[in-house]
């Protein structure tokens, strides 16, 4: 269902003033592409060859605004949400290593992937990954905290 829309829609804006005109339509254009990406559901099948290269090319084209909205996270602390996010990610990367003991994932064949990815899905396995998480948000939180602590002293590339 489409977002509703709000006051600030029907207002007609200069999005860049002093800008030349292309810039304001780009701008304008972003603006509005922003919305719709809210609105995809996201599927749990996987993609097929056709659909992952259009998604190539989707994110080729989006590249430069995922690197500023990278670098604007960057300077902030991450939210909870991100933090807890973070922990099942890494409590799911330590329960996959021990399946594959210690195999790295871009050496395994798609059909090996997809079996352990089918082995990973099973509610005793989440529930090992929901206590191991928990577990992790300490020590998340710990490296989010001194990755903020060093940022300024780290030499920049």
């Amino acid at each position: 269902m489409a977002k509703k829309l709000s006051f600030k829609d029907y207002l007609t804006v200069d999005y860049a003033p002093g800008e030349p005109e292309q810039t304001k339509l780009n701008a304008k254009k972003r603006k509005k592409d922003s919305g719709e990406a809210t609105t995809e559901s996201t599927v749990d099948e996987a993609l097929t060859l056709q659909q992952r290269q259009k998604r190539s090319r989707q994110m080729r084209k989006y590249k430069s605004r995922m690197k500023i909205g990278r670098e604007r996270a960057a300077r902030k602390m991450a939210d909870p949400k991100r933090l807890k996010k973070r922990a099942r990610k890494q409590a799911r990367k330590a329960v996959v290593s021990k399946i594959t003991k210690g195999q790295d994932k871009g050496e395994m064949s798609f059909s090996r992937k997809k079996d352990i990815e089918k082995r990973m899905e099973k509610p005793a396995i989440q529930a090992r990954i929901d206590r191991n998480a928990r577990k992790l948000i300490k020590v998340v939180r710990k490296q989010e905290m001194e990755r903020k602590r060093n940022r300024g002293k780290g030499d920049k590339k």
